[in-house]
């Protein structure tokens, strides 16, 4: 679908921490990707901030910093990038994670590149979620060789293991989630094209199943940690509960969350970001330290 570029802000260079600039191609090797890396001393990984539809490397504007200022002095490197069609990236159309997945393929192997950690934590935000978990359902597990991976796929230097863990900020049940209440709200017999048009999008991306994200969420056994707000209308909160639900009852000891008060889609940094952060350094002390 095509949908107009959210521009990064001009952000003085005083307010944010010390980056450097650059550029890579997302793993379809034809779109050129935009991002900002900062680097700490010593790290223990590279957290890559992965955002949703209608935004950019920035996600939540100015306060974004104040989570990159946190990752940094927690013991984290930062990748901010923009997917296609975002930021100051090429691209004409949005895909909802169905095109995205190849953005964040091309992250991670820049980042493996460009960084001296051995892993990376993926950060999605809304439908970068969705970008974000197909990427890791494409790549094979540790020493897998099976033959339904494809010869880029398989050619890559890294495998499913290089991924350490996820923050996901309003994950949907399902990946056509994301496309749907758009449809339904926007266009014309969107009660009914609801279904047609992420089918579509779906199949104009090459992809052909709408995927189980809460089913992706259950069973890596990597930490997760999980943010909502008790508010949710768009993927719809009662979802979100039943991801956190299962996960907590597969994976107790590797799972955080927190659905916070009058927060919608999206909105929780908003609502409360002391609490968000907080939540946020509190994952990352107890599994990756």
């Amino acid at each position: 679908m095509k949908t107009e570029k959210t521009p990064v802000l001009n952000i003085p260079s005083n307010i944010l921490p010390p980056y450097s600039p650059t550029s890579f191609k997302s793993f379809d090797k034809q779109t050129i990707l935009s991002g900002w890396f900062f680097k700490t001393s010593d790290p223990i990984s590279t957290i890559i901030v992965v955002h949703g539809t209608d935004s950019n490397r920035m996600p939540f504007n100015v306060e974004t910093v104040d989570l990159v200022q946190d990752f940094l002095e927690a013991g984290y490197n930062v990748f901010l990038f923009d997917q296609r069609n975002s930021g100051e990236s090429e691209g004409m159309t949005t895909g909802y994670g169905y095109m995205e997945w190849k953005d964040v393929i091309g992250a991670i192997d820049h980042v493996r590149k460009i960084s001296v950690t051995t892993d990376v934590i993926l950060y999605g935000i809304g439908s970068g979620c969705s970008s974000s978990l197909i990427a890791a359902d494409k790549l094979p597990e540790s020493g897998e060789t099976e033959k339904e991976y494809s010869a880029e796929i398989n050619e890559l230097a890294f495998d499913g293991s290089y991924i350490a863990g996820f923050i996901l900020d309003s994950p949907a049940k399902m990946s056509d989630d994301y496309v749907r209440p758009i449809v339904e709200s926007e266009f014309v017999m969107g009660f009914i094209t609801q279904y047609s048009v992420p089918y579509a999008i779906r199949i104009s991306a090459g992809e052909s199943e709408n995927l189980n994200l809460a089913s992706e969420i259950a069973r890596t056994s990597v930490p997760v940690c999980i943010l909502y707000g008790d508010r949710d209308i768009f993927i719809k909160t009662s979802l979100i509960d039943q991801i956190v639900s299962e996960r907590i009852r597969l994976h107790p000891n590797n799972t955080t969350s927190e659905k916070f008060s009058g927060a919608g889609y999206v909105e929780s940094y908003t609502i409360n970001p002391q609490r968000y952060r907080e939540i946020v350094r509190e994952f990352l002390n107890s599994h990756f330290e």
